[in-house]
């Protein structure tokens, strides 16, 4: 079955030439050039990905993505003509899971949307286990967590952050690293996108946050024995 993107792009030209490569890399293809008609076709579509422009008219890109985030942990790639780090962390604050800046090339967005998948789809790390940690349980086969019995919504780089955590418990990961394995070589933003998604994945673990160590100037360890 075909992976369905929704992409959401007010300028038609760059939204057909973006089309065209995805759907000639066996995409189906679902468009939007605004907003608001962008969450219609998320509620009815149920996408694999959203390709989503920041500066468009009705709603713009971040409110959709803060709204989607809301319901949903769909992948999400943000396209700006703004090239400044504060739009790029609000970006990932929002929950957006990659972010490319204009102009670019349609072909390297195909090959960053597709290694994105392949990592949400657990390229890399070992699935199918059930990972407990005193409330909680990651179920890697379903990419679900639950804490006291009750599903919590991850976004995909939430869960992948986490799963690399665990499965390396005891052992410090710098940020880099984290960057490396869960966003790839190929992102080129700053290690404080990594203190955002801990930030917010403490917040969601709740008390079993306290399995999330911060080891001050280098990085990140889960301990099981909190």
């Amino acid at each position: 079955m075909k992976k369905r993107v929704l992409l959401v792009e007010d300028e038609i030209r760059i939204r057909e030439i973006i089309a065209d490569y995805f759907i000639q890399n066996d995409w189906e293809v679902h468009e939007a050039d605004n907003g608001k008609d962008a969450l219609i076709w998320f509620d009815s579509l149920n996408p694999d990905l959203i390709i989503l422009d920041i500066m468009m008219p009705k709603l713009n890109g971040f409110e959709v993505c803060r709204q989607v985030r809301s319901c949903s942990g769909v992948p999400i790639i943000l396209l700006t003509a703004k090239s400044g780090d504060d739009d790029k962390i609000q970006g990932f604050e929002l929950g957006a899971d990659d972010y490319v800046t204009k102009p670019f090339s349609p072909k390297v967005l195909v090959a960053r949307a597709n290694a994105l998948m392949k990592r949400i789809e657990g390229g890399h790390l070992p699935e199918g286990q059930m990972l407990s940690f005193g409330s909680a349980v990651l179920n890697t086969m379903a990419h679900r967590l639950d804490v006291n019995q009750i599903e919590v919504e991850l976004t995909p780089k939430e869960y992948e952050v986490l799963r690399l955590l665990i499965y390396n418990k005891g052992i410090v990961i710098s940020r880099d690293t984290i960057l490396r394995r869960v966003w790839g070589i190929e992102f080129d933003g700053d290690s404080r996108v990594v203190d955002t998604h801990i930030k917010k994945l403490r917040s969601k673990l709740g008390n079993e946050s306290r399995h999330i160590r911060t080891v001050i100037g280098t990085g990140y360890k889960f301990e099981e024995e909190a």
